[in-house]
């Protein structure tokens, strides 16, 4: 039996990717028993002898778990707590001590520890604790992404695809997500990057570790870098205490960077720099620092013509630009049109109770010709208004908010040269360029649509009066 349950929690440990443990201990006995233990977890082990080394251990690298003496010597190992968990807040620290004690237990789970091993220990006794912090870290960190996922009710459907396009993307999709490269993620707006890319963390080799988002627009200046990177305390004007950044909490995991055309020079000059070596430096500490993290960025801009005009750096470009995958828009995948939208129906009658609600058949119709500029989002917001003001047991046309754009898309169509009109080939090549163009994604994408060059392409635009 005590076999059995060694290999258990061995195994439940080593299911997971690596991870990093720091030993302190002034007894190398005790350092080489708990390396060897945890090593057999599959972790990354450092061992240091005293206070000092564990504190510079943890301005280099970041650990998931502490093992603590409770004596280093004539030092109080108590006495490191608060400087450990300020260095890293997210590390699980376990007290290791030969002068065991309900006193000393107490002491320190109020100190800050989240467990207490007594020695002599058992190797099950070390790899139970370890797993015991491994799990909670990741139950916490699914919780947070779970609540983030929250106003983001019904994306799962973005999946549930009929369309052959969409389908063969996803085909492309899967093999990225196996791959550890940096992925470039292009599309519309509410075409479903972050859905996506959650997609692509949850079916990669670091599903388990974590997931951190970085909205780039929300953030300028030093505080992008800073979030980024994160910063020593007075580094920066409000800089009163020190933040870790981003990197350091996707240890292991992933890292989104949304709107990555958004970056700051200085951000810039620091990324690149880390997707060269996987190494960074906090603002106001010199100290090099590295990480181990998968990289996904997400753009609804044209990053070439953001190059051309000087605001991203052509190098960053390239180093982001390994693995482009550009989503399909929601007009690119018709046959997706209607389930989602039933989709998201059934979604917002169960919040709003009311369980008999359908579409009418003027409303599915006017849903399926819609252009959806604004993609996902846009049918999303749509049938919740729909729900939301409807009077009867359908959701109409009116109350989707579609009546008036329809009528200006009619208008447009009116306005625009028709195939069969009596117009020249002129007329009708400038039109297909300029709608190609509006609707994809980079002027490259648009040039691949037409089967033209982009040389090509750039020199029709401005013969047009398009570019």
């Amino acid at each position: 039996m005590e076999h059995a349950v060694r290999h258990d929690t061995g195994s439940l440990l080593a299911s997971r990717a690596p991870w990093a443990a720091l030993v302190v201990d002034d007894d190398a006995g005790v350092r080489q028993s708990l390396r060897l233990c945890l090593e057999a977890a599959s972790a990354r082990v450092l061992g240091v002898a005293t206070g000092g080394a564990a504190l510079q251990a943890l301005d280099r690298g970041h650990f998931d778990v502490v093992f603590l003496d409770l004596w280093l010597g004539a030092d109080a190992g108590l006495d490191l707590l608060p400087e450990i968990l300020q260095r890293q807040p997210d590390a699980g620290v376990i007290v290791v001590t030969a002068y065991a004690s309900i006193e000393s237990a107490v002491n320190a789970i109020k100190r800050g520890a989240v467990d207490y091993v007594p020695k002599p220990f058992t190797p099950d006794q070390i790899r139970v604790a370890a797993r015991r912090v491994i799990e909670g870290q990741r139950l916490r960190r699914r919780l947070a992404e779970l609540e983030d996922e929250l106003d983001e009710s019904g994306e799962r459907a973005f999946f549930e695809s009929r369309s052959p396009v969409f389908l063969r993307f996803m085909q492309i999709t899967a093999r990225a997500a196996a791959s550890d490269a940096v992925l470039l993620l292009r599309g519309e707006s509410g075409t479903g990057k972050n859905v996506l890319a959650r997609w692509v963390r949850a079916n990669s080799p670091r599903a388990d570790a974590p997931f951190v988002t970085v909205n780039c627009p929300a953030l300028s200046g030093d505080l992008m870098t800073s979030a980024l990177f994160g910063h020593r305390r007075g580094a920066f004007t409000g800089a009163i205490a020190d933040v870790a950044g981003k990197v350091q909490e996707s240890e292991g995991g992933t890292l989104l960077l949304d709107e990555v055309g958004e970056l700051t020079a200085d951000a810039q000059a620091r990324l690149l720099r880390f997707l060269n070596d996987q190494t960074y430096e906090r603002l106001g500490e010199p100290r090099e620092r590295q990480a181990d993290v998968r990289l996904i960025a997400a753009t609804n801009r044209d990053l070439e013509a953001e190059v051309r005009a000087g605001r991203l750096r052509e190098d960053l470009f390239y180093r982001l630009n390994v693995l482009t995958l550009s989503l399909p828009a929601l007009r690119e995948r018709p046959e997706d049109i209607l389930p989602l939208a039933h989709r998201y129906l059934s979604i917002f009658r169960g919040q709003q109770r009311r369980k008999g609600l359908g579409f009418s058949p003027a409303a599915e119709d006017v849903m399926q010709r819609h252009l959806w500029p604004g993609n996902l989002r846009e049918l999303r917001n749509a049938v919740e208004r729909g729900v939301i003001l409807a009077r009867g047991e359908m959701v109409d046309l009116a109350e989707l908010g579609l009546a008036a754009s329809m009528r200006a898309d009619a208008e447009t169509v009116v306005q625009a040269p028709q195939v069969g009109a009596l117009v020249s080939i002129e007329a009708l090549e400038r039109e297909h360029i300029a709608r190609v163009v509006a609707r994809a994604p980079s002027l490259e994408a648009a040039a691949r649509i037409l089967d033209i060059d982009a040389t090509t392409l750039q020199r029709k635009r401005k013969r047009y009066g398009l570019a």
